[in-house]
């Protein structure tokens, strides 16, 4: 999509009409024809960060909040840069976004739809935000980056996996760093295979929204195209806290693989308890029981334990990684914080500096140059090698790891291993790929 009614600089061109025809008691320049959403007038800018610190998601919010903290030091130029000495692109230089000391206001998703676009709409109609960036469940990003689209401010999503948010649910002034559910089962299911064989019968259990149903479609289709068998596939409540019950059908179901379509403390207690049931110690068709966690984190990992032993999943990124970014952040994270980041924190710290780099860019805080500036970027050294921001969606195309985790960990983070980088050829997909199909990305809205 190209932002034809703004030059580079995002100064409105004649006779162009901007909006989505949403009022806003906000902040505008009055008399400006590139008037915008919470133009900062002052000498600071203000960000959003919008996370879960309640909530079955809680420990990945808490991960991202510490790494976009972390980003607005660096931004402000405190610390030691992090990742603005690796990072390809060289106009962030530590004196805030444009001149502007950088600041920022937090809010409570709750891993709640209705919490977080409440929280969403505070940010930007009283501490007049000019970018949301957060996440950690995709119903609650898809939701707040609808709200930012009417608004008029950018949304940077933090950890969303959903094929939704760049699929049916695009937006543009949404950006997703994060990988998604297709491209786990692109990445997983050759993995599976080897590691398994091709003759598997495999029963899901699956979250019971947006994120679960594209990750359980996604995984389905993709082991089903390497020879597997899909024999359930078994919705489960969000936060429900005890899967016994879902667990026990497993047994008797003729499945000799479960994959837990699961995130955060639900995977934590769902694997756990499938342990417990003594499912990996079965055979059944002649083969050992296996199970899948599609979707990895080092904190899920860490809370799982014993259990998390020899599973398989697939990540965005991971702090083992042998690149100048991810060690440059790591360290800062690290002596920071007292503990390795999550992909979580990654993606949140990332997408911080992407903004600020495209404001700086685009010489404007209008969010209309700041989608010209991100769409179609190309950029390196943000720990995941060379990233594409593609136009057509807005999603980010880059390699994506294959983990283990690990059967001898040496410590309480070195619980996970990398099995594979699968290569950003085979992760990627056409804009009108079907798991994709329907939605309309649209203008940006400047919000004024």
């Amino acid at each position: 999509m190209s932002t034809s009614n703004f030059t580079r600089r995002g100064v409105l061109k004649t006779g162009a009409i901007a909006g989505a025809g949403v009022a806003l008691p906000t902040i505008f320049t009055a008399g400006s024809a590139s008037a915008f959403t919470n133009e900062p007038t002052g000498s600071t800018v203000k960000l959003g960060f919008n996370v879960p610190q309640s909530g079955p998601y809680a420990d990945e919010g808490l991960d991202e909040l510490r790494a976009q903290k972390l980003a607005v030091e660096h931004l402000n130029g405190g610390g030691d840069g992090g990742m603005l000495s690796t990072f390809n692109s060289k106009v962030l230089d530590g004196t805030g976004i444009l001149g502007k000391k950088v600041e920022f206001v937090t809010g409570d998703t709750q891993t709640k739809s209705d919490a977080a676009r409440a929280s969403a709409k505070s940010m930007i109609e009283k501490d007049g935000v000019v970018m949301i960036n957060g996440g950690s469940s995709s119903g609650v990003a898809i939701a707040v980056q609808g709200l930012c689209q009417e608004a008029g401010v950018i949304f940077m999503a933090g950890l969303t996996h959903s094929n939704d948010t760049t699929g049916k649910d695009k937006k543009a002034n949404g950006f997703r760093h994060f990988f998604n559910a297709y491209m786990s089962g692109a990445a997983l299911a050759p993995v599976l295979a080897k590691a398994y064989g091709t003759d598997r019968k495999a029963y899901h259990l699956t979250a019971d929204y947006t994120w679960g149903w594209t990750q359980e479609e996604s995984i389905a289709s993709a082991t089903e195209a390497v020879g597997w068998q899909t024999v359930k596939k078994v919705r489960t409540p969000v936060g429900a806290g005890d899967f016994s019950s879902y667990i026990t059908p497993v047994l008797n179901s003729g499945a000799d693989v479960l994959i837990l379509n699961h995130y955060g403390r639900d995977m934590i207690n769902s694997i756990t308890q499938a342990v417990q049931f003594g499912l990996r110690d079965k055979m059944v068709n002649g083969k050992q029981f296996e199970i899948v966690v599609p979707l990895y984190s080092e904190l899920m990992a860490e809370g799982a334990g014993e259990a998390i032993k020899g599973v398989y999943g697939s990540m965005n990124w991971n702090w083992q990684l042998d690149n100048p970014g991810t060690k440059a952040f790591v360290k800062s994270f690290g002596e920071k914080y007292g503990r390795p980041p999550s992909n979580s924190a990654q993606t949140c710290y990332v997408q911080t500096l992407l903004y600020a780099d495209a404001v700086q860019r685009a010489g404007s805080f209008n969010p209309c140059a700041v989608v010209e500036a991100l769409e179609g970027f190309e950029f390196d050294g943000m720990g995941n090698g060379p990233t594409l921001y593609r136009a057509a969606d807005h999603q980010c195309f880059k390699d994506v790891l294959v983990m283990k985790g690990k059967e001898n960990p040496t410590n309480q983070f070195d619980i996970l291993e990398i099995v594979e980088l699968t290569p950003r050829a085979q992760v990627e997909y056409a804009p009108d790929h079907p798991m994709f199909a329907g939605g309309n990305l649209g203008k940006c809205n400047p919000g004024a």
